[in-house]
This record gives C-alpha cells, sequence and structure tokens, in this order.
C-alpha cells in the first residue's frame, strides 16, 4: 500500500471518529413544553429549565437590567393559534421568542419575531412584537424553572413564570365569540355547509350567547331549507324574539310545534331547564304529556322539572305515573328518585 494511500484512510477514519463523538447526551437544563386551550385558541410555551443549585437566581445568576432568554439554551419560544390581547394589548397569532428585562420591582416582558434564536445573544429589540411592564412577586420555592397556567375562564388565562422564590405572571386574553364566529365560517363553506345540523349548531351559538343574531338567522334559514324540524324552526323562533320580531317569532314557534316529535319537545324542554327557564319547561314537559301520554318518559321528565320548580308533590305523582309505565331498565332509578323526595 502506498503511503499516501494510507494517509488518506487514516484521514478518512480519523474524520469518522470525530464526526461520531457528537453524542445526544442529556440537558443539564431539560427541555420541557406546556400548554392550554381556552376556547378554540390553544397557547403553547416550549422552553429548557435550568435548576437553582444552591445559587442566587435574581440580581447574580440573572442580573437586573439584561435581557434574559426566560429560561437555558434556545429561545424560549409562545405560540397563539390566535389573536389575543396581553395585558390589554393586541398580539396577532404566532409564534415568539420570548424574552424578559428583570428588575427588582418591575420587569420588562418580551415578544419578539424570531423564534429561532439562541437564548438572548442575538436578540434585536427592532424584531419585537410587543412589551409589556409586570411586576415579580413572592413564589413558593422551584428548584427547577417551570410555565404554568392559572385563572382559566372561557376566554382568559394567567401564564405563570416561576423559579427559585420569585414568579411572574400575566394574563391572556381572546375574543372568544368572534373566534368561534369565524371558525364557523370557514368549516359552513366546506362539506359541513351542506349540513342541517350544523347550520343549526352555529345558529344556536348566536342565541345561546346572543351575538350576531342577524348571521345566526342566516344559518338556521340555511337549516331549515335543507331539513325543516322542530329543532331549527324553534331557534328561528328565539332568533326572531331577540330581534324584536315578537309575531313572527309566535308563528314560526306555532309551526315548530305542529311537527314536533316527543323527543325534539323532550330536548327543547332540557333546553330551557339549563337555561333556568322553568316555567317555559314545564310547559313543554305539559304539552308533551298531553300529546304522548302513554309515554314514561314525558312523566319522568315532567316531574324532573316539577322537582326543580320545588313542587314536591307534583313531582312525586308524575315520577309514579312514569314508574308505572317504565321500563325495567329505569324502574330502579325511578324508585330511589321517589324514595328521596318522600324523605324531603
Amino acid at each position: 500500500m502506498s503511503k499516501s494511500l494510507l494517509i488518506l484512510i487514516l484521514a478518512f477514519v480519523f474524520s469518522g471518529i470525530v464526526s461520531a463523538q457528537n453524542l445526544i447526551l442529556p440537558r443539564v437544563s431539560p427541555q420541557s413544553s406546556v400548554s392550554q386551550k381556552i376556547g378554540l385558541t390553544e397557547i403553547r410555551v416550549n422552553y429548557s429549565r435550568p435548576a437553582v443549585k444552591g445559587r442566587k437566581i435574581l440580581g447574580e445568576l440573572v442580573p437586573y437590567n439584561i435581557v434574559w432568554r426566560a429560561g437555558a439554551n434556545e429561545n424560549t419560544t409562545i405560540s397563539f393559534s390566535d389573536d389575543v390581547t396581553i395585558k390589554g394589548a393586541k398580539l396577532p397569532s404566532g409564534v415568539y421568542g420570548f424574552h424578559t428585562i428583570p428588575g427588582e420591582d418591575e420587569w420588562i416582558l418580551i415578544f419578539n419575531k424570531v423564534n429561532t434564536a439562541w437564548g438572548s445573544f442575538f436578540y434585536d429589540e427592532n424584531e419585537d412584537a410587543l412589551r409589556v411592564r409586570v411586576k415579580p412577586e413572592h413564589s413558593e420555592y422551584n428548584e427547577w424553572m417551570q410555565f404554568d397556567f392559572n385563572n382559566i375562564t372561557a376566554s382568559s388565562v394567567d401564564i405563570n413564570l416561576k423559579w427559585e422564590n420569585f414568579k411572574i405572571s400575566f394574563s391572556v386574553a381572546m375574543d372568544l365569540h368572534k373566534i368561534v364566529l369565524d371558525n364557523f365560517r370557514k368549516q359552513l363553506v366546506n362539506v359541513e355547509g351542506f349540513s342541517w345540523q350544523a347550520n343549526l349548531q352555529a345558529a344556536k351559538y348566536c342565541a345561546d350567547n346572543d351575538v350576531e343574531l342577524g348571521m345566526g338567522l342566516d344559518w338556521v334559514e340555511k337549516s331549515i331549507l335543507r331539513n325543516e324540524n322542530f329543532d331549527n324552526l324553534s331557534v328561528k323562533s328565539r332568533l326572531l324574539r331577540m330581534i324584536g320580531k315578537t309575531d313572527e317569532a309566535d308563528k314560526t314557534l306555532q309551526k315548530a310545534f305542529s311537527i314536533a316529535t316527543e323527543a325534539s319537545i323532550n330536548t327543547y324542554g332540557y333546553e330551557l331547564l339549563g337555561q333556568g327557564k322553568v316555567e317555559e319547561a314545564l310547559k313543554m314537559f305539559y304539552n308533551n304529556v298531553d300529546n304522548f301520554p302513554d309515554s314514561w318518559n314525558v312523566y319522568d321528565s315532567l316531574a324532573e322539572a316539577l322537582e326543580k320548580a320545588g313542587d314536591k308533590d307534583s313531582a312525586i305523582k308524575n315520577y309514579s305515573e312514569a314508574l308505572e309505565r317504565a321500563p325495567d331498565s329505569q324502574k330502579q332509578r325511578i324508585e330511589k328518585t321517589i324514595e328521596a323526595l318522600s324523605k324531603k
């Protein structure tokens, strides 16, 4: 073997050994991810979790008044699937590099458009999408830095960063109804738009939440066009009443009752109960008893509504009527209900 060929082979082997030394090893600050869904909006935080390890964090390991990556290693990132507001300031949907400027009495939280950097070493203020100011708080001891969520509502949540004995928190809110309705619009121009049930769901959301009532009427009309039934006619009646068209609402509801089934009236009655409209629900259940006197379920539902109305004696009477007609699978439940009511 020639000397030059031997040198070439040794160089190739050595380069292979060097590249093979790039092993995947455990991180000192392990990667972590937390997420929370609020309505239809997903919020996710990706970060690396450093430990205290007996060190003083604020003012030493993490200096005051200097940009800090809010974690270790690569950018800590926060993503929002929809537009949000943070402490009242608007922030578009997207993935942001999350940085902070800690202070003794106040922190600056930074949402930066660059989310692929290593830490804050290449941070550029000109790429900031939003800055907000928060007050640091005392917290129970946390050896490992962590993000979490609390104070969850239907349209807001607080995000917390905790480490050592400190905590910073900021509130995130979203326009729930706008997000939901925008989502409906997208779905209802796809295959879901051919479904009377999907159009009805969208219309009912508008009625239940008293939002975009005109749009709700458009959707319920499409539902009726595909399959006219008690469910969509009753929602149309609700929407008409909500915009002040009482006469048209009454006529629509009469038409709904003319084609109603036992099940549809029963479901409508329970919807009214869920809205706290007990008297209106009772009318529905009494109507079902008149129209379907041989059904055990109509008496059972009426009894439940009477129980909620505080009429114990009438409730027991109707539970007893249900018991006489009920299938064996329901008798034990009804008997126990009557027994419990009788003891009150």
